[in-house]
């Protein structure tokens, strides 16, 4: 890399972001940083814009404009609020746009980077798993290039890179197992929030080892595997791996598999999009084979994890029953670190929300992001007011 690249990253405080913007810290000068969002967080927020100076910083939430313009002031940086200030960050003439903005909130910005042609880096699922086809059909028209942050997609876009696309037989998508990998069902519908927090190898937020506990978040990525690289259902699989060391595979014709293995640190795939399709020096430790000892995998169990066949139903539907599993999974999760639910009445509800979503059919393909929000908002609704009932049943 010789020119200097320009960068805006949407979703800056996040664990995604934070790792980026240590990434960008150490590039020497090959960065200019366009605009920096995030959602509430001002102070985190200022912070970051000023130590890689920033042009435009802008928090989702308006009660926090205050705060961040006040934190900015003097600096030169400009500071706005609100979600037409999001999508206006997204829209700067930045070469290269980190689309880790958590939530369907994440939408309407990334979509914008996508319509003007840019490199997206994208961390947000929701553009994938509520608006798949709508997201990929525009970023084609658009000349934008797509390239996954998640370490698995990461993987398998590597992986890619050495064949046709005709000559793949499977993408497969590893998984950790979470902290529940060895526990009964029983066990599991009654842990508690501290146990399922304790990932035994990633540092993430808690939404996401939430998701890992439950195995729904293989199930979010074989739905964001089948856009980015257009593959069908039944060439996707889940292989559990639990020391997180190989993160995706390919099989080819001929039986070859080319896997991408790596040390479980986001960086790793951060710094690939970053320099892509060059590489620059990454941070993240240097992976011995040779101390790991020795790689271990198991074949996934839909009877332990009831969401692998709930999202290979999603999958297979497609339409909108992507968008309600995404949403009801949302709600189910937020229900359970608000000690509202149980950890086997998140699996509960989301079943209950696609069933109720089916009588009323209302999983047709959004053709549209405002009608994939439509029914993102409704499948929220509809499982906001199942919460109750499925909690009920677990007593």
């Amino acid at each position: 890399m010789t020119a200097i690249r320009s960068v805006t990253l949407l979703g800056a405080t996040g664990s995604v972001g934070s790792s980026t913007v240590d990434l960008l810290k150490r590039g020497n000068g090959r960065y200019r940083v366009e605009a920096v969002t995030a959602h509430r967080n001002a102070a985190a927020l200022a912070q970051v814009a000023r130590e890689l100076n920033a042009r435009f910083a802008v928090v989702g939430d308006p009660d926090a404009y205050r705060e961040l313009k006040d934190a900015l002031s003097g600096t030169g940086i400009e500071a706005a609020s609100g979600e037409a200030a999001l999508i206006e960050a997204a829209k700067r003439p930045a070469e290269w746009v980190m689309a880790a903005i958590s939530g369907s909130v994440g939408l309407k910005p990334t979509l914008a980077a996508a319509q003007r042609g840019a490199t997206v880096a994208l961390a947000n699922k929701e553009c994938l798993v509520c608006a798949g086809g709508v997201f990929m059909r525009t970023a084609a028209a658009a000349g934008a290039t797509v390239l996954p942050v998640d370490s698995e997609h990461n993987a398998i876009f590597q992986a890619l890179s050495a064949g046709p696309r005709e000559d793949v037989s499977r993408v497969i998508i590893t998984a950790s197992g979470g902290p529940f990998r060895t526990w009964t069902r029983e066990a599991m519908r009654s842990a508690t929030l501290e146990q399922a927090l304790k990932h035994p190898n990633w540092s993430m937020g808690p939404k996401i080892t939430i998701d890992s506990a439950t195995m729904m978040n293989k199930c979010l990525e074989l739905i964001e595997a089948h856009h980015l690289f257009a593959v069908e259902p039944e060439r996707l699989a889940v292989l559990v791996h639990p020391q997180s060391i190989i993160h995706g595979m390919v099989e080819y014709r001929d039986g070859s598999v080319v896997a991408q293995l790596g040390s479980p640190d986001m960086r790793i795939p951060i710094a690939h999009c970053l320099a892509w399709p060059a590489r620059i020096d990454g941070p993240a430790a240097r992976l011995d084979l040779a101390q790991i000892g020795s790689l271990s995998f198991e074949a996934p169990d839909p009877d332990r994890f009831p969401a692998l066949a709930l999202g290979r139903r999603a999958l297979e539907a497609g339409g909108a029953v992507p968008t309600v599993f995404n949403a009801a999974n949302e709600v189910a999760v937020a229900a359970f670190i608000a000690r509202q639910l149980g950890f086997g009445g998140i699996a509960d509800l989301v079943e209950a929300t696609l069933d109720a979503a089916d009588r009323r059919n209302a999983t047709a393909e959004p053709k549209n992001i405002d009608e994939a929000l439509a029914v993102d908002n409704m499948a929220r609704s509809l499982a906001q007011d199942l919460v109750p009932e499925i909690a009920a049943k677990a007593v």
